[in-house]
């Protein structure tokens, strides 16, 4: 498995019914890359990786009932429950202009408008009313909002995020 080439978008969360459909549970929320994936990649709890190809999936409730070509009984699908749900990159829909995926800004530069380097976005913490950006250097750890007031301009090209300080925010 590539796993440059792949991200990881949820997991099997169980079965559903006796027609082999999948109870998935993605971690962002959203359906929509699986609704129009026409195959995933699954790994196993046992470690294996396989690619299937998806034969229906649909909303049902707050979760997505997803179906593969080949495995409409429950006793072929059983195994899989708990297994680790992958799509292609290339399978996400594209963002809009200002919108990145959690994987495209992991790794960036972080610096202040006035150039002095805080460290490397090493992951984003998920809260209710915006995201929080985990920057770790050789020192310290600081945590940003992800707030327009505060990010000044992300550059995917040269891999840096440029961060206007709030008085305070690093003081810590």
């Amino acid at each position: 498995m590539e796993r440059d080439s792949l991200i990881q978008i949820g997991r099997v969360a169980a079965t559903h019914g006796v027609r082999g459909q999948l109870r998935i549970t993605t971690y962002s929320g959203h359906f929509d890359s699986l609704l129009s994936a026409d195959s995933v990649i699954l790994k196993e709890p046992s470690g294996r990786t396989g690619t299937f190809s998806v034969s229906a999936a649909v909303v049902h409730g707050k979760k997505l009932l997803l179906a593969l070509a080949g495995l409409g009984d429950i006793n072929k699908v059983l195994h899989l429950v708990g297994s680790e749900l992958y799509l292609r990159l290339d399978q996400l829909p594209a963002t809009e202009d200002g919108e990145y995926y959690w994987h495209d800004l992991i790794g960036l530069h972080v610096v202040t408008v006035d150039g002095e380097p805080l460290g490397v976005l090493q992951s984003i913490i998920e809260t209710g009313s915006n995201d929080v950006y985990v920057v770790k250097s050789a020192d310290r750890e600081l945590l940003i909002p992800a707030l327009e007031d505060v990010i000044t301009a992300i550059d995917l090209t040269a891999g840096t995020m440029t961060v206007t300080p709030v008085a305070g925010l690093f003081d810590l």
